[in-house]
C-alpha cells in the first residue's frame, strides 16, 4: 500500500503580478519521503515552496495538507497542520538568544508527537549547545542555519522544507548540515530539500524534481537522475 500523502498540490499556477512563475505544477510528498527540488536560479523552486506553505497564493490549483484543503488558508494554519519551513535567508530572531529562539517554537506535532525535544535538538546540533546565551545576530551563517533548522524541528513537523540548505556556507559547515539532514531523514520526518549541490542532495533523496521556467521537466529517483547525465548538463549545468 502506498504511503499516505502529507502534501498534495495539483495544477498550481502562481504569478507575481503579471509574471507567470508556476505553470501547472503537480507536486506531492508522502510520509517518510525525502525529495530534492532542483533547477537553476529563477526557475520557480522558492515560489513553489512558498505556495505550498501559503506565503504566496496560487491563481489556480490546490494544495492539500494531511488531506485538508489548505489552498487559501493562512501560513500559521499550514504550520499547525505539520509543515515546517526553513526559508532562504534563515529568518531567525537576531535579538533573541539561541535558547529563546528554540524554546519559543516548542510544541507537539499535529499528531501529538513530541519526538524532537529541546535536549534532542542540542544533542543533534552540538555547536548550538555551546552558544546558548548568544544572540541570533552573534552567530555565524552556519550556526544561524543550524538554529533555523533546530527551531523548525522543535515544532515536531511531519514535513520539513529546506530552501537553499547550504547556500553560502563553508564546506565544513555544509557537511555538518548534510549530516543533520540525514539524521532528520532517519527520524522519519518527510523532507523537501532545495540545494545547488545535486550530488549531496541525491545521496539523501528518494525522488528528485527539476524545474525549468515553472514546469517539471524531470521527476525520478536519484539513480534515475544519475543515469541521465545529459539531464544534469542541460538543466543544472553540471
Amino acid at each position: 500500500m502506498a504511503a499516505p500523502l502529507l502534501i498534495e498540490a495539483r495544477g498550481l499556477h502562481t504569478y507575481y503580478g503579471q509574471s507567470h512563475i508556476l505553470r501547472g505544477i503537480d507536486f506531492h510528498v508522502a510520509r517518510g519521503e525525502t525529495i530534492g527540488l532542483m533547477g537553476r536560479n529563477g526557475m520557480g523552486k522558492s515560489t513553489l515552496l512558498k505556495t505550498l506553505v501559503g506565503l504566496v497564493r496560487p491563481r489556480t490549483g490546490s494544495v492539500q495538507v494531511m488531506g485538508q484543503d489548505m489552498t487559501r488558508r493562512p501560513t500559521y494554519e499550514i504550520a499547525q497542520a505539520g509543515v515546517a519551513y526553513v526559508p532562504e535567508g534563515r529568518g531567525i530572531f537576531g535579538n533573541l538568544s539561541v535558547v529563546e529562539n528554540l524554546r519559543m517554537a516548542a510544541r507537539p506535532g499535529s499528531r501529538g508527537q513530541r519526538d524532537w525535544t529541546y535536549e534532542r535538538v542540542l544533542e543533534t546540533f552540538p555547536r548550538l549547545a555551546e552558544r546558548l546565551a548568544h544572540g541570533g545576530q552573534q552567530l555565524s551563517g552556519g550556526e544561524q542555519q543550524m538554529l533555523t533548522i533546530g527551531r523548525a524541528l522543535m515544532t515536531n513537523p511531519d514535513v520539513l522544507i529546506l530552501d537553499e540548505a547550504t547556500e553560502g556556507l563553508a564546506p565544513l559547515i555544509a557537511r555538518e548540515i548534510w549530516r543533520i539532514c540525514a539524521v532528520i531523514r532517519e527520524s522519519g520526518i518527510s523532507t523537501v530539500i532545495v540545494d545547488k549541490n545535486w550530488k549531496h542532495v541525491t545521496q539523501l533523496t528518494n525522488r528528485n524534481l527539476i524545474l525549468v521556467k515553472g514546469e517539471v521537466v524531470f521527476s525520478g529517483t536519484s539513480d534515475e537522475l544519475r543515469a541521465h547525465p545529459e539531464v544534469l548538463a542541460q538543466h543544472l549545468g553540471v
